[in-house]
Order: structure tokens, then C-alpha cells, then sequence
């Protein structure tokens, strides 16, 4: 059975529950956008869980973000297809959902309620992109990557066996 994950916004506007097969926080992103939109440290982490799944309180409260994609490499620019749901009372992060895989939602760890399974390893990702003042702190058996890596979140909780069935 999944694991129920509830998270909120700060001022308590939004709340939402999701069923979670891979609920371990372990990725941590460096990236410009889940750095300014979320703070945090420098990072996000996103979790996945099942989009049919997704219950809200409070959609009145709900605004999306869709962040335009840029880089030293791409010049030119892009919009995301990824929705970064927020609250627009308190600006908390909340999820972000990407039409692309309709099936999947991503809860921001930041906004989860529910005590999360301590991860075994982590993975940073999207190094490239961090913040001169940001010093990661890599573990021994953790993986780093400048970019994205091949390991889906899927299949980091089956390699680690840390699914939740």
C-alpha cells in the first residue's frame, strides 16, 4: 500500500494529501528555479506520487508558476512545462505537476506534513547551476550530477528498496 503523504502551505490556506509509492526525500536540486522559487538552502527536493491521488483544500488559494528555461547553452528561451503550484497567501512551494507525465505529481518534501523515510544515499542534481555561496554537503555514497541523471525517482526507491508497495 502507498504511503499517504499530507502537507500544507505556511498560513494553512492549502492542504492536500497524495498517495506516495517513492516518499524519500532524496533529491536534492541545485537549479536556478527550484533555488529562487523554494529557497531552502539552495535546493529542492521533490518527491513522486500519484496524480489521481491528489486531494486539495483551499484551490481558491492555488496560483502556478511555469518557469522559462534558459542557459548558457540553450540561448534560446523556453517555458517549462512544469506547473509549480504555490500558495498565494503565503507563497509556500507546494507540488509540481507536469502534464507531460500526467500520471505523476511532484510534493515539495518542504510542504509535507507527514513524517518522511530517511533517505540511505542522496542524489544532487543540476550542480552546474548552483550559487557561489552554496556549499553542498555530499555524503559518502552519495551520487552528483551537473545536470539531471539517468536514475528516474522510480527507480532510485526500487534500487535503494525503499518503494512503498
Amino acid at each position: 500500500m502507498p504511503m499517504k503523504l499530507e502537507g500544507s502551505c505556511r498560513c494553512g490556506a492549502v492542504r492536500f494529501a497524495v498517495d506516495s509509492h517513492t516518499p524519500v526525500p532524496y533529491q536534492l536540486c541545485y537549479c536556478s528555479i527550484c533555488r529562487k522559487q523554494q529557497g531552502g538552502g539552495g535546493y529542492a527536493i521533490n518527491l513522486g506520487a500519484d496524480a489521481r491521488t491528489l486531494k486539495i483544500e483551499g484551490k481558491e488559494h492555488i496560483g502556478v508558476y511555469r518557469a522559462e528555461i534558459h542557459d548558457d547553452e540553450h540561448p534560446i528561451r523556453e517555458t517549462s512545462t512544469g506547473e509549480r503550484n504555490f500558495c498565494r497567501e503565503c507563497g509556500t512551494a507546494l507540488w509540481l505537476y507536469d502534464p507531460t507525465w500526467p500520471d505523476l505529481v511532484h510534493p515539495f518534501a518542504s510542504a509535507v506534513d507527514t513524517d518522511l523515510p530517511e533517505p540511505k544515499e542522496r542524489t544532487h542534481l543540476m550542480l552546474k547551476y548552483k550559487a557561489n555561496w552554496v556549499e553542498p554537503d555530499i555524503a559518502a555514497g552519495d551520487k552528483v550530477f551537473d545536470l539531471y541523471p539517468e536514475e528516474s525517482i522510480a527507480d532510485w526507491h526500487k534500487r535503494t528498496r525503499m518503494w512503498v508497495d
